[in-house]
C-alpha cells in the first residue's frame, strides 16, 4: 500500500505536538518535520515524542543556503546541514530535502561549485548516519530565492556527477505537475526519486505558492501517481499545501479531505 504523509507545512498554525497528535488521530502514516517547529517544541522532546508512537518521519525540512542567499556564509550553512543530518538521523528520517540557496550575484557556473563543494563534504556526513540527501528542482518563477535548480534534468545531472547513493531528487507536483516534459521524464527516474510531494492546482506555479487540496485543480495526479507507482516508487507521498486556499481552510476537515482523496487516487492507480 503507499504511504501517506503531511507535511507540517500545511498545519501551520498547530504546533509540532498538535500536528503529532493530530495526523495520528486521522490516519496519516508520516510526517514531513518542519525544523522551525521541531525547535519550538524542543528537539530532544520532539525526537522522544515521536519514538514512542506509531508515525514515521517522511522528512526533514531543510537544510542548505550554499550561496549565502539567506544571510548565513558558507561555513555556517554547511555547519546547519551537518546539524540537520544529525538530527534526520536521530529522528529515523526517510531523508532530508536540500535546497541550495538563490544564485543572487554568484556567476551560474560559480554557484554550481558551491552546491558541489557543499555536497561533497556532507555526502560523506549523510552516509555514516544514513540518510539521503534530496535535491528539489522548483521553476524559477515559483522558487528563485531557494534554488538555482529549475528542471528535472539539470538535477538529475548534479546527481549523476555526484555519484553517490545517498543523493536522490525530490518531486513536487506544484511545482513539477505542469511540465510534460519532466512528467515524461519520471518512470525512469523512479530509482532516483526519494520523495513525492502532493499538491494540486489550478495555475502553473507562483511564488505565492497557491497550492490547493487533491482533487480540488487541474494537476494529473492520478496519472503522476501512476506512472509512479509503476515504476518502482515505494516511498512516502508527502502532502505539502500552502496559499490562500489553505490558510482558510479547518485543518481538521483538511485532513480528512486529503486522505479520502488520497485513498480515490491510489485506488484508481491501482487498478489502471
Amino acid at each position: 500500500m503507499p504511504t501517506l504523509a503531511m507535511n507540517e507545512m500545511t498545519t501551520y498554525r498547530w504546533s509540532f505536538e498538535q500536528d503529532v497528535e493530530r495526523y495520528l488521530a486521522a490516519g496519516i502514516a508520516k510526517i514531513g518535520v518542519w525544523r522551525p517547529k521541531l525547535s519550538d517544541y524542543g528537539e530532544v522532546a520532539g525526537i522522544d515524542l515521536l519514538s514512542g508512537v506509531e508515525l514515521g518521519v517522511s522528512s526533514l525540512h531543510w537544510a542548505g543556503g550554499f550561496t549565502g542567499s539567506d544571510g548565513r556564509n558558507y561555513a555556517e550553512s554547511l555547519n546547519d546541514a551537518c546539524d540537520a543530518i544529525r538530527i534526520a538521523a536521530e529522528l529515523q528520517a526517510d531523508c532530508l530535502l536540500v535546497h541550495s540557496g538563490a544564485r543572487g550575484g554568484h556567476t551560474r557556473n560559480h554557484a554550481r561549485r558551491l552546491l558541489q563543494t557543499a555536497l561533497s563534504e556532507l555526502l560523506d556526513v549523510a552516509r555514516d548516519a544514513q540518510v539521503p540527501l534530496v535535491l528539489e528542482p522548483m521553476p524559477r518563477e515559483s522558487a528563485a530565492q531557494w534554488t538555482f535548480l529549475h528542471t528535472l534534468g539539470e538535477t538529475l545531472e548534479l546527481v549523476e556527477e555526484m555519484g553517490s547513493p545517498w543523493l536522490k531528487i525530490a518531486f513536487d507536483t506544484y511545482h513539477l505537475g505542469h511540465d510534460w516534459e519532466a512528467l515524461e521524464m519520471t518512470p525512469a527516474l523512479a530509482s532516483q526519486i526519494a520523495l513525492v510531494q502532493l499538491a494540486d492546482a489550478v495555475g502553473p506555479p507562483t511564488d505565492e505558492q497557491d497550492r490547493f487540496p487533491l482533487g480540488r485543480g487541474r494537476l494529473p495526479l492520478e496519472d503522476i501517481i501512476n506512472r509512479l507507482r509503476s515504476a518502482g516508487y515505494a516511498g512516502a507521498f508527502e502532502v505539502e499545501l500552502m496559499g490562500p486556499e489553505i490558510e482558510a481552510s479547518e485543518y481538521h476537515s483538511l485532513l480528512i479531505q486529503t486522505r479520502a482523496a488520497f485513498a480515490d487516487l491510489t485506488a484508481l492507480t491501482a487498478t489502471s
